[in-house]
């Protein structure tokens, strides 16, 4: 089951990055090799109570990816320009408190 989960969401991540990084081959490249080490990474982990966490972060990373990251692309006129998505609005950053930072170097 949890093989199962994080294969859902290793795939959810690269889709996020693909729309996101969409015409961009070196973002792509990096944030591919990105993701995969990351789950290479914790590939060993196979305790019930170590998995849930990890899966969770993967959803948090895909939900960022889709909604906080917007690409800008050069017009004619030598300027950016960002076409955010429906999913952008709306979308609010929320800064870490001392509190999220503590639990998540524990």
């Amino acid at each position: 089951m949890a093989s199962r989960e994080a294969l859902i969401a290793y795939r959810a991540l690269l889709r996020a990055t693909r729309k996101s990084f969409a015409g961009d081959t070196e973002m792509l490249k990096a944030s591919a090799s990105e993701i995969r080490s990351k789950f290479e990474e914790n590939r060993h982990v196979a305790s019930d109570p170590d998995i849930p966490p990890l899966l969770e972060q993967a959803r948090e990373a895909t939900q960022f990816i889709s909604t906080m990251i917007v690409q800008a692309k050069l017009n004619e006129r030598g300027g950016y320009e960002v076409k955010a998505s429906q999913e952008h609005a709306g979308a609010t950053l929320e800064l870490p408190t001392e509190e999220m930072l503590r639990k998540k170097s524990v």
